[in-house]
């Protein structure tokens, strides 16, 4: 018989809720943790163990993910999690910028907890690109449990803070593309071409990419709900490397 392994989610918002259901399986005891107790109720019903605290998950999983709105209560909850009797290792899945999952990597190799840098890449749970920047002890304790929430890992070095560049980097690409994407459809328009037609063919063309086949649908529709805010792409609010 196989033994379970004790995992906690602390943060069940739009983006950590659909990843954290990706860990309800047999061979899992999940044990969550959210401000709001109503957005523990379908877990519970499913199986997994409502914590009042994060630093009951933190006394009950051996692994814990955490995937929460700001460096402020990454690192508050961070301390708690630090008192923790059963936590090992903890993968911090926040945006919150490379100097804070620095403190948060630092407070907790001090009790002997292990971090992992671990930023979902993409949008779509279950079909996630996930990065990972920690101890290679750590990360590999990590890894398996990641592939669950997505379907590729990259490794980007053994510092916490890594994977959080990593991501500033992938959404300066992203908003590269996206601004240049609406500014040729302006220019476009103006010309007096319709906007489907020119999806069209730059689909069919060299200028596609995600941005021209994923997201422009929706910017031409004048939904603009792509899935994720706009104000996730500013990383002004975050700090990057240092020099």
């Amino acid at each position: 018989m196989t033994t379970a392994t004790s995992i906690g989610f602390l943060g069940l918002g739009n983006m950590g809720a659909s990843m954290a259901e990706r860990l309800l399986a047999p061979d899992i005891r999940l044990y969550v943790f959210d401000m709001r107790p109503g957005a523990m109720e379908s877990f519970v019903k499913r199986g997994a163990t409502a914590c009042s605290s994060p630093a009951l998950v933190a006394n009950s999983a051996e692994i814990i993910f955490a995937s929460l709105p700001n460096p402020q209560v990454s690192e508050a909850v961070a301390a708690e999690i630090a008192s923790g009797s059963a936590v090992r290792v903890y993968a911090e899945m926040s945006t919150i910028g490379q100097e804070s999952i620095e403190r948060i990597a630092s407070l907790l190799a001090a009790r002997g907890i292990g971090c992992v840098d671990s930023r979902p890449a993409s949008a779509r749970a279950g079909n996630l690109t996930l990065l990972a920047a920690g101890a290679p002890e750590a990360v590999a304790a990590v890894k398996p449990w990641q592939l669950r929430i997505g379907k590729t890992v990259f490794v980007m070095g053994e510092r916490p803070g890594q994977a959080q560049v990593m991501k500033l980097v992938n959404n300066l690409l992203l908003a590269a593309n996206l601004v240049t994407a609406c500014e040729g459809f302006v220019m476009g328009a103006k010309a007096g071409i319709e906007p489907d037609a020119m999806l069209a063919m730059v689909n069919a063309g060299t200028g596609r990419s995600l941005v021209t086949e994923q997201m422009m649908e929706h910017v031409l529709s004048g939904r603009f709900a792509f899935g994720g805010a706009l104000a996730l792409l500013d990383n002004s609010s975050l700090d990057g490397p240092r020099a």
